[in-house]
């Protein structure tokens, strides 16, 4: 195993995130973990999270990132069910559209020698009371922010509504009784791209403006809590930098300078970093950055059939190791080392390093149970596997052990 990067983080302790590779594989296979010395601990012989006891031997190291998936045997999961939740979105209501296994609503997370609070919608409902959750990102924070709105609905009382506004770009949760907001604003690079319409971005051509953010950025002010997210939308071979900062976006006249993604990645985080150092105070908002996630689009990664994904995939991959070749290291790594460079600054960024843990769970993603917004085309009627949809996940499921993790770090 090679070493390949190391993220420190202190809050009361001690959180590390580290990449391995595994030679012995045909794709970059890492482990991804965060170890918490004292953020967990006090000075009794048990370590109390949300009221949650966790044994002595867990109070010195909690490697929350670092485990597997165990079949949960009890009650505990779902924590939800989709009629429970009103809000929940036809993009990731599975069973609605169609899905008829259920085994992937069972699979728990399991640290190696330790443990995290399991989901209390009441005593989380009382901690966040009077506090506004913002989810900033693409549609995978949207699809986090479903599941955040879901535990919540189908477990506290009183007055909850949703609503929107921004023209599309912001979507909102109230509990009234709680005096609580957890909203989504799209803005999936952050910075203003051509991808900023909520609603007409299915787009290839990535052009964006790099050190433009505060169109976006002045609507994230008055949060508490602030959860970011952006990766999968700079994966285009290709990013268009706009030359003129007055020119339209979709200006078929505009003059744009041609760059690798991995470039303008780092660029785009440097003009975001730039930002949350300059308007972010650490006494009034908590800031976190969620992790890549896996996109099972090649089943060869696991042993499938060649140019197949994950559809009809019903099991995780039970090898922890496991990494799926769509997931870019490199693009990891200027990740990691821009938020090392913002922890530097003084500014209190943790990272929700979901990265390993959505890599053995190929069964978990929407595939072809859901809303399709546009009409199937014949060969796809034949061959559903080519409208399958290995990015998203289906809820109840993966995405409410991310929120879990969240809360974990957000009350820690």
């Amino acid at each position: 195993m090679i070493h390949c990067c190391i993220f420190i983080f202190f809050l009361g302790g001690l959180a590390t995130v580290s990449f391995y590779k595994n030679n012995k594989q045909e794709v970059a296979m890492h482990n991804i973990a965060v170890t918490l010395s004292n953020a967990f601990t006090n000075n009794n012989t048990d370590t109390r999270v949300f009221d949650h006891q966790v044994s002595p031997s867990s109070t010195a190291t909690c490697d929350l990132f670092s485990g597997r998936w165990v079949l949960d045997n009890t009650s505990h999961y779902p924590l939800y069910k989709e009629q429970q939740c009103p809000r929940l979105e036809d993009t990731f209501a599975c069973q609605t559209y169609g899905r008829k296994d259920s085994k992937y609503l069972h699979w728990k997370w399991q640290p190696h020698g330790c443990d995290f609070p399991r989901f209390d919608g009441k005593a989380i409902a009382e901690r966040l009371r009077g506090k506004r959750l913002l989810f900033v990102g693409d549609s995978l924070n949207r699809n986090q922010w479903n599941s955040m709105i879901c535990m919540l609905y189908s477990s506290i009382p009183g007055v909850k509504t949703a609503g929107g506004g921004l023209s599309g770009l912001l979507r909102t949760f109230r509990a009234a009784d709680y005096n609580i907001s957890v909203d989504f604003y799209w803005a999936p690079m952050l910075v203003e791209s051509l991808g900023d319409s909520p609603t007409n971005h299915h787009t290839d051509n990535r052009i964006v403006r790099i050190k433009s953010i505060e169109k976006h950025a002045r609507h994230w002010i008055d949060a508490d809590i602030l959860i970011f997210n952006s990766f999968h939308w700079w994966r285009s071979p290709v990013v268009k930098l706009l030359k003129s900062g007055g020119s339209l976006l979709d200006d078929p006249n505009q003059e744009y300078e041609e760059v690798d993604s991995l470039s303008a990645y780092k660029m785009g985080l440097k003009t975001w970093s730039n930002w949350a150092q300059t308007h972010i105070d650490p006494l009034k908002t908590k800031l976190f950055f969620m992790g890549a996630t896996a996109t099972h689009s090649r089943a060869k990664d696991w042993g499938g059939t060649n140019k197949w994904n994950c559809y009809g995939e019903t099991e995780p991959v039970m090898d922890d190791g496991f990494w799926e070749s769509g997931t870019n290291s490199k693009m990891l790594s200027i990740l990691d080392s821009s938020l090392r460079k913002l922890k530097e600054t003084g500014v209190n960024i943790q990272i929700i390093n979901i990265t390993q843990l959505t890599q053995c769970r190929k069964d978990g993603h929407t595939t072809v149970y859901r809303k399709q917004w546009r009409p199937l085309t014949d060969e796809q009627k034949k061959n559903p596997g080519l409208a399958s949809d290995c990015s998203h996940w289906c809820l109840p499921g993966v995405p409410d052990i991310w929120n879990e993790l969240l809360l974990a770090y957000i009350f820690r």
